[in-house]
């Protein structure tokens, strides 16, 4: 199966330019901790509440802070014609629990969850969810020791 089979095609995204106030509420609007943040289709990096709260609120950042001065600009994504269970393997190495998902003409054309790969895929995310859910590695999806595109 691949990997547009399974993804959320219709993603909220957040646009560099929007204040870090506007992605706050449409997380909390949603029920997400995270939103691709893309210009003209193109993604440009992931903002996380994790982002908010360390790189913005902690730092002393106002409210109308624009995205693109918190936001996570090297993002782990993969490809919407990649293998779906090769995918998941993938997410579990690198301990991400979902990955924007772009066309080969580097296009944002969704989102991939580990909850999309478990609807379709229960085994391949049942191991996800094993090594996503160990201890310690990396919090957060800009590991510098990882390649950028899952493999």
């Amino acid at each position: 199966m691949r990997v547009s089979e399974a993804m959320t095609r219709h993603v909220r995204v957040c646009n560099p330019g929007d204040s870090i106030r506007d992605c706050a509420n449409v997380m909390a609007e949603i029920g997400a901790g995270v939103l691709p943040v893309a210009e003209n289709s193109l993604l440009v990096g992931m903002i996380t509440d994790r982002d908010i709260a360390i790189r913005a609120v902690a730092a002393g950042k106002g409210p109308d802070t624009p995205v693109r001065e918190v936001l996570s600009k090297e993002v782990l994504f993969c490809f919407d014609d990649q293998d779906l269970d090769h995918v998941a393997s993938s997410m579990g190495q690198a301990r991400v629990r979902r990955v924007p998902v772009l066309t080969r003409d580097d296009r944002l054309v969704g989102i991939l969850s580990l909850g999309d790969v478990a609807r379709h895929s229960p085994e391949a995310a049942a191991g996800a969810v094993l090594e996503v859910s160990k201890q310690g590695g990396p919090h957060s999806q800009t590991a510098k020791a990882l390649a950028h595109q899952l493999p």
